[in-house]
């Protein structure tokens, strides 16, 4: 049927703000700018991208996972762990928030620039 298809579910059932998420997130993956998943609305957008082509999330994290089963199902169908487990149900944007601090200290410290940013 027409949900076999991803971006015709996209279409059809999504909504102008998941329509609009996807896009982000393949404009960002186009410049090779990283991406912070967070929330399950988010989490739902990425899957129609990863639908399409599982290699379109290559350059997305998953911040947290909120306590919806819906929301690990589908992490664990994009092969996508959480960096914080934080249990939050609209944090909005709590998660990728606390999780940005984290990504940016592990790019640090895998360059060695946390050394000169300690002096």
């Amino acid at each position: 049927g027409h949900l076999g298809d991803p971006l015709e579910a996209l279409r059809r059932v999504g909504g102008r703000e998941f329509a609009a998420i996807a896009g982000a997130i393949l404009a960002a993956r186009m410049q090779k700018i990283p991406v912070l998943l967070d929330g399950l609305a988010a989490t739902a957008a990425a899957a129609v991208l990863h639908g399409v082509n599982p290699a379109a999330l290559d350059h997305c994290l998953l911040a947290s996972l909120s306590p919806e089963p819906a929301h690990a199902h589908a992490a664990q169908r994009l092969g996508l762990r959480p960096l914080l487990d934080l249990g939050i149900s609209h944090g909005e944007g709590a998660g990728a928030a606390l999780a940005a601090g984290l990504v940016k200290a592990a790019a640090l410290t895998s360059s060695g620039m946390a050394a000169a940013v300690r002096d």
